[in-house]
């Protein structure tokens, strides 16, 4: 009794495919996934060779790509699930940059199994693509260079940095290039690859505190001890410099004109340190006037001698 039933469910399961295959539409459908889009040859003799495009191959493409897509989505979501954000920004930057190497590669794969010779095109195209090498090597190193930039962390997002004489706060670090902004509210945009091949100072790699420093210069005569304690009074009264360290005193050296002293303090925040410094020598210059404390100027004395 089983075997009669399975023998009609084959059967009938016969009869449907022949009719699908037998149906205009199902011709159709079948024609129209066989339509070359291009058809032709290059070359002649033992190395011709035809590249046909056809709508089916079009098709896979696209359910590679979308397929590719959602896998290496999926992927993302499984590996910064559980990151700290900051990591996970920078995971994300770097996973864009390998997406596309994957997509590279997995096209590839889908071009070669569906007959077209990548080596010929390639061979076809290597001087193009020597010359688009060329001139993307530059944003070629900009992005290893940021790459190398997330994955050793020497600068964060916040960082107080100066290169090539710009100090700017970063506010985001991408594959190609780091964007700070300026004391004077600029936007200083930083090609990665400059992090290689000029010396980085990061002001706040170390802590979100500096060590500050004015420098002045008293008449010769001056009782340095009063200008010490004034240096002192000036900085540590002023409401961004920290008590702890406290302000310290360097007599630095015997001018030729001056008594050359430096007064080095702690800010919390380097960046807007010319503000706190400008204030220091404001009150600097009130306490010497109260005290008959000179700075001067450098003088030269000329001697003219006339020939009798």
């Amino acid at each position: 009794m089983q075997d009669k039933v399975t023998d009609k469910i084959e059967k009938e399961a016969e009869s449907l495919g022949d009719v699908i295959t037998e149906s205009t539409v199902w011709e159709k459908f079948v024609d129209f996934l066989e339509f070359r889009l291009i058809d032709f040859s290059y070359d002649t003799g033992e190395n011709a060779y035809d590249v046909v495009l056809k709508v089916k191959y079009v098709l896979l493409v696209i359910l590679v790509i979308a397929a590719t897509t959602y896998l290496l989505r999926w992927v993302k979501y499984l590996i910064t699930k559980n990151m700290p954000k900051q990591d996970k920004a920078k995971f994300t930057t770097v996973f864009s940059f390998v997406r596309w190497i994957i997509y590279l590669i997995v096209m590839l794969v889908v071009f070669d199994s569906i007959g077209i010779n990548v080596t010929a095109i390639f061979a076809a195209s290597a001087a193009l693509l020597i010359g688009v090498g060329l001139a993307l090597q530059t944003l070629f190193q900009d992005i290893i260079s940021g790459i190398f930039i997330l994955m050793d962390q020497s600068v964060h997002v916040g960082d107080i940095i100066e290169i090539e004489g710009k100090v700017g706060r970063v506010e985001e670090i991408k594959l190609r290039t780091t964007r700070a902004v300026t004391i004077d509210n600029k936007v200083l945009v930083i090609p990665n690859h400059l992090y290689l091949t000029n010396s980085l100072y990061n002001w706040t790699q170390n802590g979100s505190t500096t060590r500050e420093s004015v420098n002045v210069g008293v008449a010769y005569g001056s009782d340095v001890q009063l200008v010490k304690k004034l240096l002192i009074q000036a900085a540590s009264t002023h409401p961004d410099v920290l008590s702890s360290p406290g302000p310290l005193v360097v007599f630095t050296d015997f001018g030729e004109s001056s008594l050359d002293f430096k007064i080095i303090f702690t800010l919390n925040d380097s960046f807007k340190a010319q503000f706190p410094k400008s204030d220091i020598r404001f009150e600097i210059d009130k306490l010497f006037r109260e005290n008959n404390v000179s700075i001067p100027f450098p003088q030269r004395d000329i001697h003219i001698k006339s020939k009798e």
